[in-house]
């Protein structure tokens, strides 16, 4: 490897420190404060909570995601949907192939959810350390949350705008916080070493035997520890496995300081119990307190981009692929094809993080609704990554699959009793995102089961009689379709039933394929002056189909479309006419100049 190449790889792991380790790193502020509301913490207890934590980030951080997931990927990519479409081609029943289906949509779902529980819990929680500097010490609550939404509504105003140009910052930024959380927390380590007796697993099997029903409850609070461990999976596209993985080494060594860290220094000031995080580092260093203070509420911004912008790709993926419905897309970046801007979607996020500010109105609170989205997410991964290890045969790396999809699942259950304290604020957000995606995926079958297509052979016999026999427009029209093989009754309603044939008429069809990216397509003839273009791109692809047709030398005249108006008795499906009429259609989705467009009208009811 040359200096150049040494160098470049290098940076791509500050990078990922920046863009993937963000969320994860910013839980030592919360998790241990958290479980002490709920375990008296005597040196034991404390030991045994330590070595609940570090097991926890070795079996569903290390393993489950940095080993097993990022060994599963199409071209580098990963996430929930890159699952399901690895999975899918295995599957031969229709009934098991819809309930993995079924598994991604909830996972993207939940993935929502969380979304707007993190930028709450970090930013707040970060903001709420103001509190230990001296003369700010009663610093009233409505003030820490008016700062801690200003903070917020500075995150998404600045999301049109893109965050390539500061992503580069992002990742120094972080490496000065591990930096710091490691050195602190080593510091305190080494005044007291016999902390780390605690990493043996027989402490966190000795409270589970002795405090079952405890240790039970706990365990939704431990997962914060590993919330954002997902993100070793999802963001793998962007920076490669290999930068993730040295960047997940460094980090990790890091997070386990700080908690053992924490450990110690409890061990010396029982009293600390409010925020031992924050009173660790005043401890040690009141006269840095500030800036380190600064750090922190720096690093959970970084934290809630990286989640912000991982909603965009997935909602990005859900829109190609036709789950969801086309919202106004912004593309931030000419390079990053992941870096995009979705108006509405981050308008509702920042809503929705304000509110949980206020109705929450304290970290602590809110960590007791957080958490139960991020076992749902890791349960539906773990579940997905054992059915393709065992249709791939790969039966080591399925039981272990199976072993930490059960830890998933059990702190998912675990997590369950969060929703009388406010954990059914993740599912409420959830449910949002979920209930539109089957409303539509639904709606569209039932909508396009109510038009009924013209077989492609009569069409073209009546089209080839109509072409050779009447007058024919100048220039190019394009129709798009679906399916090469049932033509759309708005095609045969434009030419046959109101005579608009041009000299060259093509029928377009754009069809994502299975892959995150790539861009081919094929032009056929199908009669005289009639084409048939099928254009596949990538789920991921920025698809800028006027150049395609530019390189084909097409240049057309006009762009005809189906406009369906939808009539139907039913409240489920006159919302869903609502949300196909407020949503842009996939003309304007791709991006097409509006005045080249034409709707074909037809009302369908369903």
């Amino acid at each position: 490897m040359t200096l150049k190449e040494r160098i470049k790889s290098e940076m791509m792991v500050i990078k990922s420190l920046g863009v993937v380790y963000g969320d994860i790193g910013t839980s030592p502020i919360y998790t241990f404060a958290v479980i002490l509301l709920l375990v008296q913490p005597t040196k034991e207890t404390i030991f045994q909570i330590l070595s609940m934590i570090i097991w926890t980030l070795t079996m569903l951080v290390t393993v489950q995601y940095a080993w097993l997931a990022t060994s599963l990927s199409k071209r580098g990519e990963g996430g929930t949907v890159v699952l399901v479409q690895l999975l899918l081609p295995y599957l031969k029943g229709t009934r098991l192939a819809a309930i993995v289906t079924a598994l991604g949509f909830v996972g993207i779902s939940l993935m929502i959810g969380d979304g707007v529980i993190t930028p709450a819990i970090s930013i707040l929680s970060a903001v709420e350390g103001i509190a230990l500097i001296p003369g700010y010490e009663e610093t009233p609550k409505l003030t820490l949350l008016v700062i801690a939404a200003g903070v917020a509504f500075a995150l998404f105003v600045v999301q049109k705008r893109g965050i390539e140009k500061v992503a580069s910052a992002f990742g120094p930024i972080m490496v000065i916080w591990f930096f710091a959380l490691g050195i602190v927390g080593g510091y305190f380590v080494f005044q007291n070493p016999e902390v780390l007796r605690a990493i043996s697993p027989f402490y966190a099997i000795e409270f589970i035997m002795e405090h079952p029903f405890i240790a039970f409850v706990i365990l939704a609070d431990v997962l914060l520890c590993a919330t954002g461990g997902e993100a070793l999976y999802a963001d793998m596209g962007h920076l490669g496995r290999l930068p993730i993985l040295k960047g997940w080494l460094f980090a990790s060594v890091a997070l386990i300081l700080s908690y053992y860290g924490q450990g110690a220094f409890l061990l010396s000031h029982p009293e600390a119990l409010k925020s031992p995080f924050f009173e660790m580092f005043h401890t040690l260093a009141p006269a840095l307190y500030v800036p380190f203070l600064l750090l922190a509420v720096m690093a959970t911004v970084i934290a809630s981009q990286a989640m912000i912008s991982g909603i965009f790709s997935v909602l990005y993926q859900a829109m190609t692929t036709r789950i969801f419905p086309h919202f106004n897309v912004q593309y931030t970046s000419d390079e990053l094809r992941s870096q995009i801007y979705v108006g509405s979607v981050n308008w509702f996020l920042f809503v929705c993080v304000v509110a949980m500010l206020f109705i929450f109105e304290e970290s602590g609170k809110l960590a007791a609704a957080y958490g139960l989205s991020v076992a749902g997410a890791m349960s539906i991964t773990g579940i997905l990554m054992s059915m393709i290890f065992m249709v791939k045969r790969e039966y080591f790396k399925m039981s272990i699959a199976m072993f930490t999809g059960l830890m998933s699942i059990t702190f998912f259950v675990s997590s369950w009793m969060k929703i009388p304290h406010g954990g059914y604020w993740s599912l409420i957000i959830a449910s949002v995102p979920l209930f539109i995606i089957i409303l539509y995926t639904k709606g569209q079958k039932r909508l396009y089961a109510s038009m009924i297509p013209v077989d492609k052979d009569v069409f073209l016999d009546e089209y080839s009689k109509r072409y050779r026999d009447g007058d024919h427009i100048s220039g190019t029209a394009l129709f798009f379709a679906r399916n090469a093989d049932a033509i759309p009754a708005y095609i045969a309603k434009t030419m046959f039933q109101n005579g608009i044939i041009y000299d060259y008429n093509i029928i377009v069809i754009i069809k994502t394929t299975h892959e995150p990216h790539g861009i081919f397509s094929k032009l056929s003839p199908l009669g005289e002056g009639l084409d048939l273009l099928v254009i596949h791109p990538g789920y991921m692809e920025k698809l800028d189909v006027e150049k395609l047709l530019l390189e084909r030398n097409i240049n057309e005249r006009t762009i005809f479309y189906g406009d369906e108006e939808i009539v139907s008795d039913n409240i489920f499906w006159k919302i869903f006419a609502m949300i196909k009429d407020l949503s842009p259609n996939f003309l304007s989705f791709y991006n097409f100049p509006h005045e080249k467009l034409i709707g074909v009208a037809r009302r369908a009811k369903i």
